[in-house]
């Protein structure tokens, strides 16, 4: 009834009445006893959309949701090797709002804000308040994909691009499809699974509508994440013919188990999305306890081979910086 309740408001309220306090969310939990081993993070803060939190259990310490978003105390401790720009892209960002890492494709930060505030994020210490797209950089990142006539694709990240309202990105659509060049833009997006309703019938209909091919790459770590709203919103959004993916990130005593991966796979294919990335860990600081060690990793992707068919396998990927591409993990290692 709870969960019913939350999702009969718009996709703005729900992210206006997100979860901040760490008191309230362990109350609504019933944990009060994790508060102590968590922590106020003045640069990172919780947030979490309550229709996210309706799909934790009550009184589960261990939920694999609850452990994505609540501050732990283990961020405070610095380990070598994990630092606050772990894909060097500030070295990567030739105009405000834009990041040109890849040969044919470039990336745009619409916004800095996103619905829900993951721990391991790798862009928690991105200064997104010196690369919000200004009018004159906006005008600057059309001339210079136009400037660049190997850039076929543009896709849209933050932040969450979802998070800005449907004028303000119908707005970028338009300035995008007048590019003869571009025939693809992808959104890279958390919001459809915190808040389906976000994928109301005004933005799926305009995205239906593209000229490009729209590409959403949804990130969702664990099947628990598909709820019914959820999946009935993902199907609305392929049966309009936009193409769903799926990015995970492994993270170590919440998905990095076989029968964890294969739910997840198999929830997400019936929800119309076809599993896309499995990422190694991003060596953010304050992320370090969330690492999985890269052997295991490669031991789980063999089990996974042997459990799933083949259209259900993510790509086992790492992003290293200065690299032209995602790099594929080297499965033999644990061989």
């Amino acid at each position: 009834m709870i969960n019913h309740l939350i999702t009969q408001k718009n996709w703005q309220t729900q992210l206006s009445e997100a979860i901040t306090s760490v008191d309230e969310l362990l109350s609504i939990l019933e944990l009060p006893h994790l508060k102590s081993t968590t922590y106020l993070s003045k640069h990172f803060e919780l947030r979490v959309p309550r229709a996210f939190v309706a799909k934790m259990t009550v009184g589960d310490a261990n939920d694999p949701l609850l452990k994505q978003v609540l501050p732990d105390e283990q961020e405070q401790i610095k380990v070598t090797g994990y630092v606050t720009d772990p894909l060097a892209e500030n070295a990567q960002n030739p105009i405000k709002g834009m990041l040109h890492k890849y040969e044919s494709r470039v990336l745009l930060t619409l916004t800095g804000a996103c619905a829900i505030h993951c721990r391991y994020c790798f862009r928690q210490h991105f200064d997104y308040s010196a690369n919000m797209p200004t009018p004159k950089a906006q005008a600057d990142i059309i001339d210079y994909i136009t400037a660049h006539p190997d850039i076929n694709e543009v896709i849209l990240s933050g932040g969450d691009p979802l998070n800005v309202t449907n004028r303000r990105l119908f707005a970028w659509l338009e300035l995008l499809e007048a590019i003869p060049q571009l025939t693809i833009i992808r959104l890279h997006t958390r919001l459809p699974i915190v808040i389906p309703e976000r994928l109301d019938d005004e933005l799926i209909n305009r995205l239906a509508q593209s000229r490009c091919q729209i590409v959403m790459v949804i990130h969702c770590n664990h099947a628990n994440e598909i709820d019914e709203p959820t999946a009935r919103a993902l199907h609305k959004a392929r049966l309009a013919g936009i193409t769903l993916l799926n990015q995970t990130v492994l993270l170590a005593g919440i998905n990095d188990s076989v029968p964890v991966q294969v739910a997840l796979s198999q929830r997400l294919f019936s929800a119309g999305v076809l599993p896309y990335y499995l990422h190694v860990l991003d060596k953010v600081a304050g992320a370090a306890h969330f690492d999985c060690d890269e052997r295991a990793a490669c031991a789980l992707y063999w089990s996974l081979l042997a459990a799933l068919p083949g259209y259900l396998m993510p790509k086992l990927v790492k992003e290293v910086p200065n690299r032209p591409f995602k790099v594929p993990v080297d499965i033999y290692k644990s061989r």
